[in-house]
């Protein structure tokens, strides 16, 4: 493990892009393959389960190549220049001191505010258009499972991103953040299997008073 650990460091430092790159597609592999599970799991317990009682459980690799490539051409590039060039922002435009309060605070409300939410909806956008969906499908989808998305990894991702800006040096915070993400693929993989469940028709139906209560006002 010490000697993969060191092949990795040095692959870092010898090409970083490549390496964020390549990381990224395999562990967001992994974690669709783990997302899987949890959604064949749950659909068993749940309403499914007349239909997938004796149905063992295959992996999709059809799916796992496209999430890979999610990592591969995503998170992976834009992750890898998105924490780098946030940190030279803070540091040498905000000229903030790298480890204090304000400097982690900064990060992590920019992260929140910028890059967490263009992340999910990147998300949610390729993952259905990858599976054949029509432009005005997707859009369905989005408005179904952005927002409850947000809001529920809004309570974790803030506390995770602390620990990441504040002890974790920037060249491996990608890869932080991606090992929480074999964690967040089987949420947000649970999110999407969820479909119109009730607790997501009462955010449609929020978001719907509060559009006509704007077009009234």
């Amino acid at each position: 493990m010490i000697r993969l650990w060191k092949w990795y460091q040095n692959c870092l430092a010898v090409h970083p892009v490549k390496t964020q790159v390549i990381s990224s597609a395999l562990i967001w592999g992994f974690g669709d393959i783990a997302a899987q599970a949890v959604t064949h799991s749950t659909s068993k317990k749940h309403h499914l389960q007349s239909r997938n009682e004796d149905k063992e459980f295959k992996i999709n690799w059809r799916r796992v190549a496209t999430t890979s490539l999610f990592g591969l051409g995503f998170v992976g590039p834009v992750g890898h220049f998105w924490y780098e060039g946030l940190d030279r922002l803070i540091r040498l435009r905000l000229q903030l001191r790298p480890n204090s309060f304000s400097f982690v605070a900064t990060k992590v409300a920019a992260d929140g505010i910028i890059f967490g939410p263009f992340d999910l909806l990147v998300f949610f956008t390729y993952m259905g258009f990858s599976t054949g969906k029509s432009a005005a499908q997707v859009k369905e989808d989005v408005k179904r499972d952005f927002l409850p998305a947000l809001i529920l990894e809004g309570g974790v991702w803030p506390i995770v991103q602390v620990a990441n800006f504040r002890y974790i040096p920037v060249r491996y915070q990608l890869l932080y953040v991606n090992l929480f993400c074999l964690l967040d693929s089987c949420f947000l993989s649970w999110v999407e299997q969820q479909e119109n469940a009730p607790w997501k028709q009462w955010f449609k139906s929020f978001l719907t008073l509060k559009e006509q209560e704007g077009k009234g006002g």
